[in-house]
């Protein structure tokens, strides 16, 4: 055995020596756990690396199924979770709760507790404080009995208050309210201006110690009444991605988790929504604020509009909260669906309010960052960007009765357009010793402008169908456009005319009006109009007209193209002056084609007048120059059509002689057919007479 042990001390030399040698000394041990590492130790351990080598133990958490504490590979030890609970190995304060994860754990607050100012729920570290009744701060300078004892009742649940009793501290709260709603007593012999500080203090004060009690409710859907018919319903649940929908008798909320949850918080979240009927008979004479742009949408919407005489609550007053106090900007909008029994009126407008309590106190009704979405007979949807309390307004205001003066000057004025118009298109269609390129443009200007005025004359006000009216909106759009287009190419045209004095290419003007007049009188109209309907077909057609609407600006659809037409043609209509001014003062052989382009231009400036600045008259009707205004907008714009059978065919030598040749023909072929009726009177009596004669002849035979 021992000469076995001796036959081994020559190599236990070597390995002595050879670290001892030159080569070893520079060598460097090789570090087997960092990358690139092909120990597989396991996704729960830990390799550790050591001189020459390397082991494996369980990572912090996890403990080895077979015991051995140190192992090589996986496939030699299997880690397991600690369950650091149970086994008591964890180190949670006692406020809160133990709640094992897989290689650690977390402390969790207990249910009715919440963090301590500056600890996180779910942490190592957490430490809770039980959940504590919200301050109630009473009003001062308000001498109310009812509201004393109201307070006081409030101050006593605060007392009795624990985590173990929050339902019925839930429950007496929504009773304790609708005690007070049903009998105010001396609440109602307030000013209204004190009722309305009572209800700001009311309904905030109620909704802030709704936010805090709840947070000790568990998970789950709760839903309170009281005698009176207040109604509050809850939803606690933990972090989901699904939407959360409370439906109550006359209201509903929708809204998004991502607006409730706080991204800061992880524990379970609260919505919350109140509905107190009862409420609205404090609020009598409550101001109501509407935004500049509403404001505005409003008095374009309803012509006449002076100002708002009266307005009622269509709906219950509900008070929307969450556990997330930061509700100004919310993410996404909140919805709301409000039932209520009154069909507004034609001068009845319903708003989406909230309740705005100033600095003072006080409070209005307010519209910012709520909208109405859709209105029917029995309800209306809302859609706001913060949370608060809301309801449905409806206002009633006072409108201006049309005039009649108006009106029948709108339609005696379209009227004798009308027949001017088809005049004139009968004039180019017929008179053919006229017709050239100018003709034709000033024949397309009239049809679209006849057709125009005709629509509006018989189809403007036809607001009982939202599609007809839509259609005959898109209609009236696309007409007018096409008008402003067709006077676009008149005045492009005319310009054209005017430099083939200076250089000789009239042919290929023509070849070039020719091709393209088409095209772009109807289709860029076409486009436009297109365009709008595909992006905001909704604001096609008012409440009282069959027109565009003012709202977001959709009007500028066609105030757009006709301000930059107006340009267009006032730029073509200066460089023609300033081409004309420059022939002027050499008269030859183009005295007649001088002559033709002055009268062009002429012509050009009476329609620019007619089609273009008549128009910007109807924004001049504002402040006290707004009914001569509206007038001289009426008058002016109904007589379009007479203006131009006026400028185009009476001023036009050509139409006039044409016109003259039609009456000397009607004149004679009026002339012959009285000869022809004559001669043929004649004739008839001289054959009567004739046969008289013949039959009285035989009679003196016998």
């Amino acid at each position: 055995m021992r000469n076995k042990y001796l036959s081994l001390l020559p190599g236990l030399l070597v390995l002595l020596l050879f670290p001892m040698g030159p080569t070893a000394q520079n060598s460097k041990d090789i570090n087997e756990c960092g990358p690139p590492s092909p120990v597989d130790c396991g996704s729960s351990a830990d390799c550790q690396n050591t001189e020459g080598g390397y082991y494996c133990t369980c990572s912090p958490g996890y403990e080895p199924v077979s015991g051995a504490m140190i192992f090589r590979n996986e496939s030699e030890n299997t880690c397991r979770d600690v369950d650091e609970c149970s086994s008591r190995q964890h180190q949670c304060h006692n406020s809160t709760v133990c709640i094992n994860t897989v290689g650690s754990y977390t402390c969790h607050c207990r249910q009715g507790w919440e963090p301590k100012p500056g600890f996180w729920d779910k942490q190592r570290n957490t430490i809770c404080k039980e959940i504590s009744f919200p301050t109630w701060t009473a009003l001062s300078g308000i001498k109310s009995q009812a509201l004393s004892h109201f307070l006081n009742r409030i101050q006593d649940l605060g007392r009795n208050f624990s985590s173990a009793s929050v339902l019925n501290t839930v429950r007496d709260l929504v009773q304790e309210m609708g005690d007070l709603l049903e009998t105010p007593g001396d609440l109602k012999t307030l000013p209204f201006s004190e009722q309305h500080f009572v209800v700001t203090n009311l309904l905030f004060g109620l909704e802030n110690v709704l936010r805090g009690v709840s947070k000790a409710l568990p998970k789950g859907s709760f839903t309170f009444n009281s005698s009176a018919g207040i109604e509050l319903s809850l939803e606690v649940q933990a972090p989901s991605y699904r939407n959360i929908t409370l439906i109550q008798k006359q209201t509903k909320m929708m809204l998004t988790w991502d607006t409730v949850h706080d991204s800061g918080d992880s524990g379970l979240a609260v919505v919350g929504l109140l509905s107190t009927p009862g409420m609205d008979r404090f609020l009598a004479e409550a101001p109501l604020v509407l935004d500049a742009e509403e404001l505005t949408t409003l008095h374009e919407t309803h012509r006449g509009l002076l100002q708002e005489t009266s307005h009622i609550l269509l709906s219950d007053v509900i008070s929307a909260f969450i556990t997330n106090k930061d509700t100004e900007n919310l993410r996404s909008p909140v919805t709301f669906v409000f039932q209520h029994s009154v069909t507004p009126g034609p001068r009845e407008k319903v708003h989406c309010v909230y309740w705005e309590h100033g600095q003072n106190g006080s409070g209005h009704w307010d519209t910012r960052g709520c909208w109405v979405t859709s209105t029917r007979d029995n309800s209306t949807t809302c859609q706001c960007s913060h949370l608060s309390i809301f309801a449905v307004l409806m206002a009633h205001y006072s409108v201006q009765e049309e005039d009649p003066a108006l009106t029948v000057i709108t339609y005696v004025g379209l009227s004798l357009s009308l027949l001017c118009l088809l005049l004139v298109a009968l004039t180019f269609l017929l008179c053919k010793a006229i017709q050239n390129t100018s003709t034709s443009l000033h024949l397309q200007l009239s049809l679209c402008l006849f057709l125009a005025h005709l629509l509006f004359l018989t189809a403007i006000d036809r607001t009982e169908s939202k599609v007809l009216c839509a259609f005959i909106a898109g209609a009236l759009h696309y007409l007018y456009l096409a008008s402003f287009t067709w006077m676009l190419l008149v005045g492009l045209h005319l310009f054209l005319s005017a430099r083939n004095l200076t250089v000789v290419n009239y042919s290929g003007i023509n070849r070039f009006m020719k091709k393209a007049m088409f095209p772009v009188g109807y289709g860029v109209p076409a486009v436009i109009v297109a365009i709008s309907a595909a992006s905001r077909p909704h604001l096609y057609g008012t409440p009282t007209s069959c027109w565009l609407h003012s709202e977001k600006g959709f009007k500028w659809g066609f105030l757009g193209p006709v301000c930059a037409i107006f340009s267009v043609n006032l730029a073509f209509f200066l460089m023609t002056l300033w081409i004309l001014k420059r022939k002027l003062c050499s008269l030859n052989s183009e005295v007649s084609t001088l002559q033709d382009t002055r009268m062009l231009t002429f012509k050009a400036t009476a329609q620019l007048f007619i089609l273009g600045c008549t128009w910007f008259l109807g924004i001049l009707q504002v402040g006290l120059a707004a009914r001569v205004m509206a007038y001289l907008f009426t008058i002016i714009n109904s007589l379009q059509g007479v203006f131009i059978f006026l400028v185009y065919c009476l001023l036009s030598q050509q139409v006039r002689e044409q016109y003259r040749k039609w009456l000397k023909r009607i004149r004679k072929s009026k002339a012959e057919s009285e000869k022809y009726t004559l001669s043929s009177r004649t004739m008839s009596d001289g054959c009567k007479h004739s046969e008289v004669r013949s039959c009285t002849a035989p009679r003196a035979l016998h």
